[in-house]
């Protein structure tokens, strides 16, 4: 930031200074190329996409899979998009925080601004996936539209894993520390997602973890409930042929089964045991997974806050 907006900081309120502060990160998203991380975001949409988009909103094993994979292109977009965004310039919010500096006014420059960024990666997200083939459904949980309560969704989780770093960044001194942190971070959220099965005494801490409500949310608008299982019929389809008994295969009962019509009476019941009550497609549970989220970014920019205040104590 040059003089005259560092003077210019000294007669402005909490108010005049957000803005000249967003003003400064938006300069720097055209000048220094931080644009980049919206082609970067398109990229892993597409690669994520060719790996899992032919199960998604289709199957309950596709679908869960496909949540996973898609919360962690969220959470690494998030943090990608603010991991440095505070440490890389600590030395001179401490000169400014001395000359004037409103912290909560900096703050939040930092959040607008990132949540122009994760709503840009959410619809970007939703438009690449799109492309690639994935059929979206209609109705959303609601009663409105599908894509309005699924982009809302990818953004609150890209956003919450957004101010997450912005916290690390605030936390950390240097950017090489905060670069250092990051891979933990996203490792232990996507242990902690529900993915994995862990030990009963693990399972409380997930409920911590953004990554654990973002595969509940998608999993939710997706009625995941509601779809057929299909993995235990696709493998006994492909290993039945070599299980004979009486000479008939397995794999010949099952064609019998498909052509009597009783394919999707199977897939259903198969189905069944795998329902799970966070999973179900109610507004009860669309709005436990969105608050939670809220709630994520509200502690995490407190938190942040909190941290800079006492920028001016640190010797480091």
């Amino acid at each position: 930031m040059g003089k005259e907006e560092v003077k210019e900081l000294k007669y402005r309120g909490r108010f005049g200074q957000t803005f000249i502060y967003l003003g400064k990160l938006f300069r720097l998203f055209i000048l220094q190329s931080d644009w980049k991380v919206l082609p970067m975001s398109a990229i892993i949409a597409a690669m994520v996409s060719m790996a899992i988009g032919k199960g998604l909103f289709v199957s309950m094993e596709g679908t869960f899979q496909a949540a996973f994979a898609l919360a962690c292109v969220c959470i690494w977009n998030g943090f990608f998009n603010s991991i440095q965004s505070i440490c890389r310039e600590r030395a001179i919010i401490k000169r400014e925080h001395r000359s004037g500096l409103h912290v909560t006014s900096y703050i939040l420059a930092h959040l607008i601004y990132q949540m122009f960024l994760c709503a840009l990666q959410a619809a970007i997200t939703i438009a690449v996936c799109s492309q690639m083939g994935v059929a979206y459904p209609k109705a959303g949980v609601l009663g409105g539209d599908f894509m309005t309560e699924y982009f809302i969704t990818l953004f609150l989780i890209t956003y919450a894993a957004d101010v997450l770093a912005l916290m690390i960044s605030a936390i950390v001194h240097t950017p090489m520390a905060a670069m250092t942190v990051m891979p933990f971070m996203l490792i232990v959220q996507l242990v902690f997602a529900g993915f994995f099965t862990l030990p009963d005494m693990l399972n409380d801490v997930s409920d911590l973890m953004v990554s654990r409500w973002g595969v509940q949310g998608l999993c939710v608008l997706a009625d995941y409930n509601n779809l057929p299982a299909t993995v235990v019929w696709n493998k006994l389809v492909e290993s039945g042929k070599n299980i004979e008994a009486g000479g008939v295969t397995v794999k010949d009962i099952m064609a019998i089964a498909e052509k009597e019509g009783y394919r999707d009476e199977i897939l259903e019941k198969l189905g069944e045991s795998n329902r799970r009550d966070d999973f179900a497609a109610t507004e009860e549970n669309l709005m436990a997974c969105w608050g939670h989220l809220i709630l994520f970014v509200i502690v995490f920019s407190v938190v942040t806050i909190v941290f800079l205040e006492f920028i001016d104590r640190d010797k480091r």
